[in-house]
């Protein structure tokens, strides 16, 4: 992929660091993110991904914009009350960077879709507000192979967590369960031969 006179204009400051170069904003050009949530959270990251010319950002969300959202949610504006927040949230980013390529999913991460809908993209981003969705999305990452962050805000509290190492995670999570397992029918044939001995 070469970059053509814009491009070069519109990320020469990424090009210009020694640490991306023209290189490196190719891979971000080629790269690929789902953002869970087009919140508090997810909202300024899209705009962030897109400035950046991340080339393709996936938006997940059911809910359509509120007035109560504005206050936080700096992607939506008060035009778009009542819209999809996919929707508002596809426009802003078409709008900052044309070079971006936005797939929209207007609805739940729920264990029937999720697979389905992160398999497509190199790294996954929570900006969900609930506990269910967080541990669905960290599920279906580790199992998937996925590095993925998540995200969380309440009142004037924030926290982050990025994993990127899932492979060798996953191999420890399936080696504790292996060892639960075995513990489990050890401790079941040790009951098992204790009763028989019982007079």
């Amino acid at each position: 992929m070469n970059l053509n006179e814009q491009q070069i204009d519109r990320y020469s400051r990424h090009i210009i660091l020694n640490d991306v170069g023209v290189e490196g904003q190719e891979k971000i050009l080629n790269g690929k993110v789902l953002i869970i949530g087009t919140g508090g959270l997810g909202a300024p990251a899209a705009l962030y991904l897109a400035a950046a010319g991340v080339g393709t950002i996936g938006l997940v969300d059911s809910d359509n914009v509120e007035l109560s959202n504005l206050q936080r949610q700096v992607i939506h504006f008060t035009p778009d009350v009542g819209k999809p927040k996919v929707l508002s949230a596809k426009e802003k980013i078409t709008a900052i960077n044309p070079d971006v390529k936005v797939v929209t999913y207007k609805t739940r991460v729920y264990s029937g879709n999720i697979a389905d809908i992160i398999k497509d993209y190199d790294f996954i981003i929570d900006g969900t507000d609930n506990f269910a969705a967080k541990f669905l999305i960290n599920d279906a990452c580790v199992l998937s192979g996925k590095p993925f962050s998540h995200g969380g805000i309440l009142r004037f509290d924030g926290q982050a967590i990025t994993d990127v190492c899932l492979r060798r995670r996953l191999r420890k999570m399936l080696c504790r369960h292996v060892r639960r397992q075995a513990y489990w029918e050890r401790s079941q044939e040790c009951s098992a031969q204790y009763r028989q001995q019982r007079p």
